[in-house]
């Protein structure tokens, strides 16, 4: 059992909780709680898990499940706190795999309806953005470098297992992206004077939706590339919604009849 704070393998944790430079370094992220864990096991991502000594005692289905085939560890009850990021720790955390997409194959999804975030700032923005876009149906989530990352601790709880399921990329320049989407389908960007209302367009044949940072919005140099801008009409004196709130609206428009 792992009863001290300065254990190599306890260091670890706490960078890869903290860091996303450390998380990119490694292509290994922290899940938290039994939930997750099993998602990251289904999709043979999870790479070591580590036990709190309470639920190793009273808890022992989680050994039984996993450790013919992952690797753990068992740390005291007041070291698991320090690499715990919640308030309440379940007492369960995994090391886990980062899944990897390849940007072409995305393109050639049937469906082809992309959500491009443009420096979304916010975690639980990004985290409800990602449940949504499995709910919607979406192919694939593309996020611009200056995005929050997406293996944030807050994220990775927010998406509900979401970010095993949901397709995405970071990418270094989104206009570049935006200009090899449009070979394929009309990228449209959600802006306040937007010239369509966002129920306009016709997305039965796929799109693409770029959503804005939550202060400034879409960047200039995108909004140059942009096939249209679109619009959510909105009553009282309002100037904007909540990013993941016009994401989430959007995508739905795009799914309309799916359902």
């Amino acid at each position: 059992m792992i009863t001290s704070e300065s254990n190599a393998q306890i260091k670890e944790l706490v960078k890869l909780q903290k860091s996303a430079r450390e998380r990119k370094k490694k292509k290994c992220f922290l899940v938290e709680g039994s939930r997750l864990l099993e998602e990251a096991f289904l999709e043979e991502k999870l790479k070591k898990f580590y036990l709190s000594e309470t639920l190793s005692e009273h808890g022992g289905e989680w050994k039984k499940k996993f450790e013919k085939e992952v690797p753990y560890e068992v740390v005291s009850d007041s070291v698991f706190k320090v690499v715990s990021d919640t308030v309440t720790p379940q007492g369960i955390l995994g090391v886990v795999q980062m899944p990897e997409y390849d940007p072409e194959k995305l393109f050639q999804e049937k469906k082809k309806r992309f959500l491009l975030l443009d420096d979304i700032r916010d975690p639980g923005n990004l985290g409800t953005i990602m449940r949504t876009a499995e709910g919607a149906g979406m192919s694939a989530v593309f996020l611009s470098y200056g995005s929050v990352d997406l293996f944030n601790p807050k994220v990775v709880r927010s998406t509900m297992g979401s970010i095993f399921r949901v397709p995405f990329c970071y990418v270094e320049d989104l206009s570049g992206l935006v200009e090899k989407l449009k070979k394929y389908v009309r990228v449209y960007g959600c802006v306040m004077e937007g010239t369509l209302r966002y129920d306009e367009p016709v997305y039965k044949n796929g799109a693409g939706i770029v959503i804005g940072n939550e202060a400034n919005g879409i960047s200039r140099e995108v909004r140059k590339h942009l096939s249209e801008t679109v619009r959510i009409p909105m009553a009282g004196k309002l100037e904007s919604l909540n990013a993941s709130v016009a994401a989430s609206i959007l995508m739905y428009e795009m799914a309309r009849g799916d359902f």
